[in-house]
């Protein structure tokens, strides 16, 4: 006995991430100590980068999800340049799962604006006097893992009666 199934077989939507628009929201590049800060060195100077993601809906599957990455660049303690740029994008965001859609907008949408932030904050180190700072890959699971890590609520001890 054989069993046929008369009907064609469900294709499966995949979900579908759409570059609406990217933009500086804020550039912020200080050289506050040029131009003895220009000097030739031989000390490698010491770079602070942090990078944080937000995002915020702007409609059912709308995001503008924003790049924030801050750093700072110190020598013998001296600041030689410090730089923040707010870096965002709108995406559009359709046929994902609601258990998939948060990873899609703080992973994979960051990862888009990535390398256009990466290439403003070169050109502003280059402008300001220096080699052009070029960030390494960011790890944006691990961002994401992190800052779920931190939305946890910290289990609390038990107070006996």
């Amino acid at each position: 006995m054989s069993i046929t199934n008369g009907g064609p077989q469900p294709q499966m939507v995949m979900p579908q991430i759409g570059v609406l628009a990217q933009y500086v929201k804020d550039l912020s590049f200080e050289n506050p100590n040029a131009p003895r800060s220009l000097a030739p060195s031989t000390q490698q100077p010491a770079i602070n980068i942090q990078v944080n993601v937000d995002a915020a809906p702007l409609s059912e599957t709308d995001f503008e999800v924003t790049l924030r990455i801050e750093g700072k660049a110190e020598s013998q303690g001296l600041i030689l340049f410090a730089f923040e740029l707010i870096f965002a994008g709108v995406f559009r965001i359709q046929n994902a799962p609601a258990d998939s859609l948060q990873p899609l907008i703080l992973i994979e949408c960051p990862r888009l604006l990535f390398p256009f932030a990466r290439e403003i904050v070169a050109t502003a180190t280059r402008n300001g006097g220096f080699a052009p700072l070029l960030l390494n890959p960011i790890d944006f699971v691990a961002l994401y893992r992190q800052r779920m890590s931190a939305a946890q609520p910290a289990p609390q001890p038990l107070n006996p009666s």
